[in-house]
């Protein structure tokens, strides 16, 4: 064993044994656990926090210090509690018991595709506690393909690969896998992607909370080539930890021909702009640590500025 090995290891175990001490607490006993954590990742340390602070003003423009500085304090305890909620949930939620934990509101919205027998593909982002949102379908019988680069922890990696993949869910690398996607959606499987990743300069540019980012083009193209409709879902804490909301905040179906399946762009920007509707919700559950604005290319400014002024006209 070398030495990078014998390091990831120890992690894993360190991993592990937390959340055995976490699966044996309530919810009561963790809350002030993660608060506190909370103010000592934000405020102590100040972990990301010259990026955090850029996104949050980048989002919200006429927010005060007073706001940025609470947001940021309130999503670093949302992501401590969504680790909680991860180790709980292989326990505590269940098909005896999903109703006291889960709301769909919108489930006719969501299930009319899958039940119709067709593909689908379904796009989140870094919101909520989106882990509990793909092991809810799986949960219900929908299996889907998700999309994800492996950790670099092997054994995190397979450990986290079996939560996901306890009802259904199946992890595909992110490089090479372009055919075993065509396969599963040729064959009406279900694919889910978390959207809201930088795709780079060759990617397809839109705007997000109103500044330009790059998107992956593949996304909207596994609908319009595919003829599966695509639905922007999310899993949204609600008046506690361990009570979600599971919602879909619209469906582009490329039968309906509806403006957002126009092409590439008209769909990225359809289903960015339901993500924005989506954060609005909780903005302290949006993962803000993450480079989701970059320098943008001089070319593809000059381009998007052609764009916005034909729009005004």
């Amino acid at each position: 064993m070398n030495k990078q090995t014998a390091i990831d290891f120890a992690v894993y175990l360190l991993v592990r044994s937390l959340f055995a001490v976490i699966q044996t607490l309530s919810v009561q006993r963790m809350q002030p656990v993660c608060n506190g954590l909370a103010y000592l990742l934000s405020d102590v340390l100040q972990l990301r926090r010259r990026t955090i602070d850029t996104n949050l003003r980048i989002a919200s423009p006429n927010a005060s210090d007073e706001q940025i500085d609470r947001t940021r304090r309130q999503m670093w305890a949302h992501l401590v509690m969504m680790a909680c909620e991860i180790a709980w949930s292989r326990r505590r939620l269940h098909l005896c018991n999903w109703r006291q934990m889960l709301d769909f509101p919108t489930s006719g919205l969501f299930l009319r595709p899958f039940l119709e027998g067709r593909p689908m593909v379904l796009v989140s982002g870094h919101y909520g506690n989106f882990e509990i949102g793909g092991y809810a379908t799986g949960l219900f019988g929908i299996p889907t393909m998700t999309v994800a680069r492996p950790l670099d922890n092997r054994f995190l990696h397979r450990y986290i690969t079996q939560f996901r993949g306890m009802h259904g869910q199946m992890l595909v690398d992110k490089d090479g896998s372009a055919d075993i996607i065509q396969q599963h959606l040729e064959a009406n499987g279900t694919l889910s992607l978390v959207a809201d990743q930088f795709a780079g300069a060759r990617g397809c540019w839109v705007n997000f909370f109103g500044k330009p980012t790059s998107c992956h083009k593949a996304l909207a193209l596994f609908t319009l080539a595919n003829d599966a409709p695509m639905a922007v879902f999310y899993a949204r804490r609600t008046t506690r930890p361990m009570q979600f909301e599971i919602g879909c905040n619209g469906v582009a179906d490329p039968r309906d021909a509806g403006p957002e399946l126009g092409g590439v762009t008209e769909l990225t920007c359809w289903y960015n702009e339901r993500l924005e509707k989506a954060i609005a919700l909780s903005p302290e559950q949006y993962w803000w640590m993450h480079r989701r604005w970059r320098e943008v290319p001089e070319k593809i400014q000059r381009r998007m500025d052609k764009m916005a002024a034909r729009q005004a006209a």
